[in-house]
């Protein structure tokens, strides 16, 4: 039986020859037809986190087993928080795939934010060289960012997604009723991420979203199911044309080889030790981008404002925390995988929604822009 919800359901294709569905819409955790119908064998493991999974994980596994009921459906809990994106904890899913024999043709359901979404997709892409993955994301900026697009990947101590693979799910059913159950900080996060979309490539969405801000900031539904959608048109578009990051896609990249710098210098604190979230610290180092792309010549200083104006006004941090040193963060900037042989590679602009790839910008320029924070 589908949920009364479920027809309010908008479904997206990213193209490309590992297609699938991104379905948008509340309710979806209960239409177990439709999560069924993206399995292709009889084992399930759902991996969900200790915040998602007592929330959720047993609606969804109910919905499953009464759509499928000859599913072996078991379930894996991790702790939650980016520091626990380890080898260790990716280790203890594929344990629980050992367990349960989970033979080429299972499934692994990733019900929960963009470290679950990582970690058991890495996992899938793992287990006997590839199970399908499906991701159920329960955070905004899951739904509209690290669910899409088939990157995963764990943390080192070295830095952030260092170890990962590219693996596309089979689908992603986002649920935006689970949303309602979203700390606001962490609804803020996800705007951080949906914001970009509008600074990389279209400067009509910066627009609507700044005309949107108060009903985003206070969860209205269809003006996130809107925001949401819109998101992953563009992620979908992108991604179909450029699936490994070769080209266009980088441009997604925006605002986060700062960004994740800063999460890397704070040892990604960002839930339990008082330092910024992945979304706060993208929304510092979008402003931080464009600071850099105004000192080269590249974008005036007026769209960098109008940036930092925007994620002010959705509660979002826009400057460097206190006691980072600019030397090293450059150190953090240097491992990034966006970096090569020339030097540093950044996504900066020309202005709002006109992105490009920048090589070998001089360590003194991000030196100066990080100072001035």
């Amino acid at each position: 039986m589908s949920h009364p919800h479920a027809h309010a359901a908008r479904v997206l294709h990213v193209g490309g020859e590992a297609g699938y569905p991104i379905t948008i819409g509340p309710g979806l955790l209960d239409d177990g037809a439709r999560l069924a119908a993206t399995l292709r064998g009889r084992h399930v493991l759902v991996v969900s986190d200790s915040n998602v999974g007592p929330l959720y994980a047993a609606r969804l596994e109910a919905a499953l087993c009464a759509a499928r009921p000859e599913l072996t459906v078991d379930r894996h809990v991790m702790p939650a928080g980016e520091h626990e994106k380890t080898l260790a904890r990716f280790g203890e899913v594929l344990e629980s795939l050992a367990a349960m024999h989970a033979t080429r043709d299972a499934t692994v359901i990733a019900l929960g934010g963009g470290v679950v979404g990582d970690l058991a997709g890495f996992a899938a892409a793992c287990w006997m060289r590839g199970i399908d993955v499906v991701q159920v994301p329960t955070t905004l900026l899951a739904m509209v960012d690290s669910s899409v697009g088939g990157k995963t990947a764990i943390d080192l101590p070295a830095g952030k997604n260092l170890v990962g693979a590219f693996h596309p799910p089979r689908a992603v059913v986002a649920d935006t009723a689970t949303l309602r159950t979203l700390p606001p900080r962490e609804l803020r996060a996800g705007l951080a991420e949906v914001v970009k979309y509008g600074a990389i490539f279209d400067v009509a969405f910066l627009g609507w979203l700044e005309a949107h801000a108060e009903a985003l900031l206070a969860g209205d539904d269809a003006t996130l199911a809107e925001a949401i959608a819109r998101s992953c048109e563009y992620k979908a578009d992108v991604v179909a044309r450029d699936p490994f990051e070769h080209g266009d896609r980088a441009l997604l990249n925006f605002g986060h080889t700062f960004g994740h710098a800063i999460e890397a210098e704070q040892g990604y604190a960002g839930a339990h030790g008082g330092g910024l979230n992945h979304g706060e610290a993208v929304a510092v180092g979008m402003v931080l981008a464009a600071r850099l792309s105004a000192a080269l010549g590249l974008a005036t200083d007026a769209d960098a404002e109008r940036l930092q104006r925007l994620l002010q006004r959705l509660d979002l941090p826009t400057r460097v925390p206190a006691g980072l040193a600019p030397g090293a963060l450059l150190a953090r900037m240097r491992l990034d995988k966006k970096a090569d042989a020339r030097g540093l590679r950044f996504v900066l602009w020309d202005g709002a929604g006109l992105a490009r790839i920048v090589a070998g910008v001089p360590d003194d320029e991000v030196l100066a822009v990080l100072a001035a924070g």
